[in-house]
């Protein structure tokens, strides 16, 4: 029963000359040719066929042996059974990996492990930082203090204990990558790859350092002097060169970038450079006019409201604005008028009222305003 269990597999295989589409007769050109063919169409980087991985399998298998004069006069005569007939057998071949049969078809290039054992940058780190309105207009100073990685004070990044020394990898000899031959259709080739026991780093620590673990990095949390530009805002990046995290072998350190955030101002909001708040004011102020102080970020500034000012006109206080980051200068601020109607009046007020009623009459005459939206347009020139 078990030899038939056998047979069956064995016999299961397609014939190796139909595999690779060749006739019995085929020169050793012509089958190297149609491999070559077959690998191209079927390589599961390139075929993302379901089958596309057996199929290349298939075709490996059947060239190993139709390229051999022995193996294919033995698989002549007998066939799939050539295993028993004492060749050791055709399946499972191997040849190092699709991938590494790929790069020999296309030529295809790999940063090998000499390239990673270079000098690496370090990570950039992201610190979110929230200031108030104010200091993002006229800028400040801030300390934040940013956990990250730094070299190992007591093993100064050898990852060893004081005292004792990283032995060269025995098993790359220090090279920090290992070397295996294979063969392929087109001859012999040398497959390079990162040592898996130092990971390219050539050194091996035997006795780790107490404080790091052998890691060569510890964490800290470093106070950090930032200066924020004046007019900075919402989601503004600023990047402290060579503060993120430490580079390795010798590499650069990374970057920090500062996102700022700005809390709202309570009555003060911002339009690019220019700021823009609400004032009210009564309705003798607005009918006969007034000369009034308005708030500013840089202290109250006197306006002049001329007689018959109607809610939503603008005001234009020039330069006092938010600066502007990459040149000298200011935007504005608009002052947006809204006349208030009085709703606690005492008897004289009233009275009054009424005989400034009695004068302008009932009459309702409607003339045509422009609405808030439209001054506020047209004051940015829009």
């Amino acid at each position: 029963m078990r030899s038939n269990r056998t047979w069956y597999k064995m016999s299961a295989k397609r014939d190796y000359y139909t595999v690779l589409g060749v006739d019995r007769q085929a020169t050793e050109e012509e089958i190297k040719k149609a491999f070559r063919r077959l690998a191209r169409q079927y390589h599961p980087d390139v075929n993302k066929s379901p089958d596309a991985e057996a199929r290349f399998k298939e075709i490996n298998e059947a060239y190993e042996v139709l390229s051999d004069r022995e193996k294919r006069a033995m698989y002549d005569r007998f066939g799939h059974a050539g295993p028993q007939a004492g060749f050791g057998g055709f399946g499972d071949f191997g040849f190092g990996g699709f991938e590494d049969l790929f790069e020999s078809f296309f030529g295809g290039m790999r940063a090998g492990p000499a390239a990673r054992q270079g000098p690496a940058r370090g990570a950039d780190l992201r610190y979110d930082l929230t200031i108030e309105f104010a200091e993002a207009i006229f800028g400040c100073e801030k300390e934040i203090v940013v956990p990250r990685h730094e070299t190992c004070p007591q093993c100064q990044g050898s990852g060893a204990e004081p005292g004792t020394q990283p032995l060269r990898c025995p098993q790359c000899n220090g090279t920090g990558e290992v070397r295996r031959q294979q063969q392929t259709f087109l001859g012999s080739f040398i497959q390079v790859t990162t040592c898996p026991r130092c990971h390219g780093e050539r050194e091996i620590v035997t006795t780790p350092c107490t404080q790091c673990r052998g890691q060569k990095v510890v964490q800290v949390e470093r106070p950090i002097l930032v200066k924020i530009p004046a007019g900075v805002d919402e989601n503004t990046r600023i990047r402290l060169a060579g503060e993120g995290e430490p580079g390795t072998r010798g590499g650069p350190p990374g970057n920090l970038y500062v996102v700022v955030h700005v809390k709202p101002h309570p009555y003060f909001h911002r339009q690019e450079n220019d700021i823009i708040m609400e004032l009210g004011i009564n309705i003798a102020q607005a009918a006969l006019g007034d000369r009034i102080l308005v708030p500013t970020l840089d202290g109250d500034e006197e306006l002049t409201i001329p007689p018959g000012t109607q809610t939503g006109e603008l005001f234009r206080l020039r330069g006092k604005g938010v600066p502007y980051l990459r040149r000298n200068g200011r935007g504005d601020q608009l002052v947006v008028v809204r006349v208030l109607t009085p709703t606690r009046l005492t008897p004289k007020q009233k009275e009054l009222l009424r005989e400034l009623g009695k004068t302008l009459g009932k009459e309702v005459i409607q003339e045509p305003e422009k609405n808030f939206f439209d001054r506020v347009k047209e004051a940015f020139g829009a």
